[in-house]
């Protein structure tokens, strides 16, 4: 169990995942409490001198020109908390509700929020306690931040509102707390808004389905590899010279992988030579790389999005070094809807392709003498028929997933929050249409290695053989007909999991990943620079970038290449 330490720079991308889904534990820098304690000293300045401002002594969005009494303003901090958790419809997933909570932290450490140590503090217990507040899937549109799913986390720092239980049912939250040995907290003026006034929500799920997707391309560069061998195709558009000619790095590192998995294979060196061959494969074998390997950069433009993100301030209004209190709109979500919108069109196309190849497979006409539906008795077994509607089923579903919710807006607050991102509604479409991608490629893995071993006797490449070393015991031998649908969630599970990709390593070597953005610590306040400079990774055009940014130098690579 590590310890991931929020300071006033930030945190990385990798912290959120440990936190999200691993046992790291959470902790406040000392630079951050001093940073919280400076901010929150301009808002009490603001309390003594009785000045009117946004979120401080006035109401919230069309009632931002009401005055609130001092004596009212920690009543109007709990009251914007309670009549804003108002979600509906399921819980949202531990992960995401986690990594928000962490985020929010993340964005008050800056110190531009006006909030006291503790406040923050108090989330950082909770997440230690494991404590989960009950954040209901619908309520954010993305501007103003995730106000409601924010709302319903800081409800438990109250005593109040929900909190998922151990078995996933619905628990008080006062009732967790107090198990916990964590009492709730009382808010002081501009705190409230400070706690809901984020787009931690959007930045959680495109940080998380970042890491999802990124393994998820690595796998479709085997699952297509593995089909390409099982229908006899060839390997030599996946030759490194035929991608210096257009040099986009995902499709580059996306070739390099499919040309590293087909070496080898006596499969494909029965037919190399044969005259007959197809001289051009199919768009959907040919085409891999160039579809696959767009996605990739699309991930990279994701990572630069996510890490722009991680580095900045989003709150309303926030308080500046000088004392200023300044609204701003830095809560809209637009820039995370529209990569989280990008991400879900291509992780849609590259399931649609890998659908495509499976249908070859199945089909006698085109699968090069593979049986139809890949069992060697059709008529009495129907082999893996259904298999391919469930991907074409798929397939369309997230077509219909695809469409951006970016484009949409629905005006709010009396017209004074008359544009929304619907950025939320972009990150949890993603999400199911990641869920939806392992489905197909699942599909395309039990197809491929199906159609490996009815090209026994030949053997198949040593990525092949691991492949069939680690799926055989799961999928058994070419026979009758069996119960597919456990198979097809245990294969799922190996599309999704690090345990298949890493025996295929064992037999040939890394493969090239998508990488994450490094995001290092530096000064506190702007003042751009930029330069770049080309490398070469592992046989991969690179593009090195160094930033020195808001809240810190930021360096990162844009390339795929060996870990």
């Amino acid at each position: 169990m590590n310890t991931v330490t929020i300071s006033q720079n930030g945190i990385e991308a990798a912290d959120v995942v440990a936190v999200a889904r691993g046992t790291a534990r959470v902790s406040l820098a000392a630079d951050a409490v001093e940073a919280m304690n400076r901010s929150r000293a301009h808002i009490d300045d603001i309390e003594r001198q009785g000045r009117p401002v946004y979120g401080v002594s006035t109401g919230f969005g069309a009632l931002a020109n009401t005055f609130v009494a001092p004596e009212r303003r920690a009543e109007l901090q709990h009251a914007l908390i309670r009549s804003h958790a108002a979600g509906s419809g399921d819980p949202m997933p531990r992960e995401v509700v986690r990594a928000m909570a962490l985020l929010r932290v993340r964005s008050l450490a800056k110190g531009s929020s006006g909030v006291r140590p503790q406040v923050a503090q108090s989330i950082v217990d909770m997440l230690n306690a494991d404590i989960t507040p009950w954040v209901p899937r619908h309520g954010s549109l993305g501007a103003s931040g995730d106000l409601a799913p924010l709302a319903h986390c800081a409800m438990v720092l109250l005593g109040e509102g929900w909190v998922v239980g151990k078995d996933g049912a619905r628990v008080e939250a006062a009732h967790a707390l107090a198990e916990a040995g964590l009492r709730p907290i009382e808010l002081a003026a501009k705190e409230g808004l400070a706690l809901i006034n984020g787009t931690d929500g959007m930045l959680a799920m495109l940080i998380l389905a970042l890491e999802d997707m990124a393994h998820l391309l690595t796998m479709a560069d085997v699952t297509a590899a593995l089909s390409v061998e099982a229908m006899l195709g060839t390997d030599r558009p996946f030759q490194r010279e035929l991608h210096e000619i257009r040099p986009h790095p995902g499709q580059a590192a996306s070739a390099a992988n499919i040309h590293a998995l087909l070496q080898g294979s006596a499969i494909m060196d029965s037919h190399r030579d044969d005259l007959e061959h197809a001289v051009q494969d199919a768009y959907s074998m040919r085409c891999a790389p160039q579809v696959a390997g767009a996605a990739r950069d699309v991930v990279d433009y994701g990572w630069q999005v996510a890490r722009r993100e991680l580095a900045s301030v989003v709150d309303n209004p926030v308080v500046l070094d000088d004392g200023r209190v300044e609204s701003t709109g830095n809560f809209h979500g637009a820039p995370l809807a529209y990569a989280l919108d990008f991400l879900a069109i291509a992780a849609a196309d590259v399931a649609s392709i890998s659908e495509r190849r499976v249908d070859r497979l199945l089909d006698v006409a085109r699968s090069r003498d593979l049986p139809a539906f890949l069992t060697p008795d059709p008529g009495v077994n129907s082999g893996l028929m259904i298999t391919q509607y469930t991907a074409a089923g798929i397939v369309a579903e997230n077509r219909r997933l695809a469409s951006p919710a970016s484009v949409d807006t629905v005006p709010t607050s009396g017209m004074q929050e008359d544009h929304v991102s619907m950025g939320w509604a972009s990150g949890h479409k993603l999400r199911i249409v990641l869920d939806n991608m392992a489905s197909v490629l699942s599909v395309e893995l039990l197809a491929a290695v199906r159609g490996l071993q009815l090209r026994t006797p030949l053997m198949p490449s040593p990525a092949g053989q691991a492949a069939l070393g680690t799926l055989t015991p799961i999928i058994g031998e070419p026979g009758p007909d069996v119960f597919m649908a456990p198979i097809m969630e245990d294969l799922k599970a190996q599309v999704s999991g690090p345990a298949l990709r890493e025996a295929i390593e064992a037999a040939i070597g890394k493969l090239k990943l998508v990488k994450r953005h490094v995001v290092g610590p530096g000064r506190t306040r702007p003042g751009p620079t930029t330069c770049s400079a080309s490398l070469e990774v592992g046989g991969v055009d690179a593009h090195l970038q160094r930033h020195d940014l808001h809240f810190g130098v930021v360096v990162f690579v844009d390339v795929f290449a060996d870990r």
